[in-house]
């Protein structure tokens, strides 16, 4: 039996009532294309594969690459190589771009979650779904609300580009070996009103990091190096990082990325 590695962040699902519930809400159709994300020992990808023609595993570990190539299950695609250099865009436009959903799911390994949703978000526009277990913590801050103590630069890049939702919440004693931290799963769906360039999202990036660099700063600090091409109001000029919303933060993006004054 493979054994939990630390260095790739394993901790196994193994709850039969939290897996239906996490297949439930992934929903797989006739008509999905789904890449899961670190199998593990299949706890979702069994019962995924049940309910699919075809199902694609992106695994690190040569060892679980091994056991399922061995296992050689009808449907299944195993893909090794680090989430974090695979290149999802292209895998949508192979598996059938918009012909049929494309969804992204799995436990991910906590110590490199935030990078790998970085990582996703450039493949958003051919990505219908996503669905993740995730530290519980993280999750909070995805999901966090401007004015919440929460809301961090995550919550701001994530939200501008997906609608976003904590659906579950995941106990440790779920998982072999059992994680130090209580999880949470969350659904992630591409914002159809995203018209962000390359530029512009960009400039958000850049507007996001700077505002929340010290987070108990007044924006009059924080964004001092923008505040001429912002025209920062004065209610805003004294708020926080945090007080700010999403759309504020984009129509500061693209005043930015375009070289306009409010």
């Amino acid at each position: 039996m493979h054994r939990a590695r630390k260095r790739f962040g394993q901790n196994f699902l193994q709850d039969n009532g939290i897996i239906h519930a996490i297949v439930a809400l992934i929903h797989p159709a006739a008509d999905s294309h789904i890449i899961e994300i670190g199998p593990g020992l299949g706890a979702l990808t069994r019962p995924l594969l049940a309910n699919l023609d075809h199902l694609d595993l992106l695994e690190i570990d040569r060892d679980l690459v091994a056991y399922w190539r061995k296992e050689n299950l009808p449907g299944l695609n195993i893909i090794e190589g680090d989430a974090l250099q695979f290149d999802f865009s292209e895998w949508a436009k192979q598996r059938g771009g918009h012909q049929g959903q494309c969804k992204v799911v799995g436990n991910l390994p906590y110590n490199i979650s935030s990078p790998l949703l970085f990582h996703l978000v450039s493949a958003a526009s051919q990505i219908h779904e996503q669905v993740f277990m995730l530290q519980a913590e993280v999750v909070e801050r995805m999901v966090a609300p401007a004015g919440s103590s929460d809301f961090s630069r995550l919550s701001v890049m994530l939200q501008a580009r997906y609608h976003m939702e904590g659906v579950l919440e995941v106990p440790p004693e779920a998982f072999d070996p059992q994680p130090k931290v209580n999880s949470a799963v969350v659904r992630m769906i591409p914002r159809t009103d995203f018209d962000l360039s390359s530029q512009e999202w960009s400039a958000l990036e850049k507007v996001v990091a700077a505002a929340f660099a010290q987070r108990r700063k007044m924006l009059r600090t924080n964004l001092q190096a923008y505040a001429d091409r912002l025209s920062l109001g004065e209610h805003e000029l004294k708020a926080r990082a945090q007080d700010i919303s999403v759309d504020r933060y984009i129509a500061w993006a693209k005043l930015l990325a375009n070289g306009i004054s409010d």
